[in-house]
């Protein structure tokens, strides 16, 4: 049972600093380049995930390195793509409004596996999606469908983009090899920071100039690019990762309270769709026999467990 509470702690800590990427994220965005931000923020989380990885998976780095090809269109998808499309939204949309759109990516996900994995939904899939979309339109036109012609400003289609790009991470990583999960991501990290790296001589970087800047910069180098996943992986090894899926619907939650913590304001809104977005996502990950399908890239999940066993 402890453990167990531990898990659970870890899963809403983990959340907690997801959710603090929008809002420091928007901090961010006012001082500094989006590509300047992810080259920062990973090249700062670099060396620390490393670390993890060699301590906690005891990697093969160069057998996992044989899976290049894969690691490195994971890494401009999930790593460069999703946050450098992110930072783009929150300069013209609020933190709290583009993590309600971001609700709707583990009902996108489950729609895109049905396409292209062939995996069933069911009834109460189907309904789920159909709920979650209701909810995105709800947040978008803020309760007033009479201005669906109006709905797509810079901000709502590049969140849109954000969670298109996830979502197709997370199908390939569904279809990729069995990768120790943070030694994976590790090795995504080290390809755009090189990638980034070799570009910005030509593109520019801009360095935080403020002290809101600087830490909003390292909290999200530390915070979201690191403990977040480290407490997500080592929680998988006690709670099954479909379960702990549950959990990811916490980041519009604690996004809300950060928000607020931060002044900014919430209409009713956003409230009521952003309820229909996670009411939708239940829906779709919670099949009718109990067990949650995972958002998890099943690779991860596979992981995880082999790592376990051998522990």
């Amino acid at each position: 049972m402890k453990r167990r509470s531990q898990a659970i702690v870890a899963l809403t800590l983990a959340a907690a600093f997801w959710a603090g990427n929008y809002v420091f994220g928007k901090v961010a965005v006012a001082d500094m380049s989006p590509f300047s931000i992810v080259l920062l923020r990973w090249s700062i989380a670099l060396v620390p995930l490393v670390i993890i990885s060699q301590t906690v998976e005891h990697p093969d780095w160069l057998s996992v390195l044989r899976h290049w090809p894969f690691l490195l269109m994971q890494s401009a998808l999930g790593l460069f793509a999703y946050n450098f499309l992110l930072y783009e939204a929150l300069r013209s949309s609020t933190a709290f409004a583009a993590s309600l759109i971001n609700a709707a990516n583990p009902a996108l996900i489950a729609l895109a596996a049905m396409a292209v994995l062939h995996e069933r939904i069911g009834w109460r899939g189907a309904i789920g999606i159909a709920v979650a979309l209701i909810g995105v339109l709800v947040v978008l036109t803020q309760g007033d469908f009479s201005t669906l012609a109006t709905i797509f400003t810079p901000g709502s289609m590049l969140m849109i983009a954000v969670i298109c790009s996830w979502t197709a991470y997370t199908i390939a990583m569904r279809k990729g090899p069995k990768l120790p999960p943070i030694t994976a991501v590790t090795i995504q990290v080290a390809f755009i920071v090189i990638g980034l790296g070799s570009i910005a001589p030509f593109v520019g970087v801009t360095l935080p100039s403020s002290g809101p800047a600087l830490g909003s910069l390292l909290f999200i180098a530390v915070f979201p690019s690191c403990l977040s996943y480290v407490l997500w992986n080592t929680a998988l090894t006690v709670i099954p990762s479909g379960r702990a899926g549950v959990f990811l619907n916490l980041i519009t939650v604690f996004t809300a309270l950060w928000a607020v913590a931060t002044g900014e304001l919430i209409s009713v809104a956003q409230i009521v769709g952003g309820m229909t977005i996670i009411v939708g996502v239940m829906l779709t990950s919670w099949p009718s026999h109990g067990v949650v399908n995972s958002p998890i890239p099943r690779s991860q999940c596979r992981a995880v467990e082999q790592s376990r066993q051998q522990s």
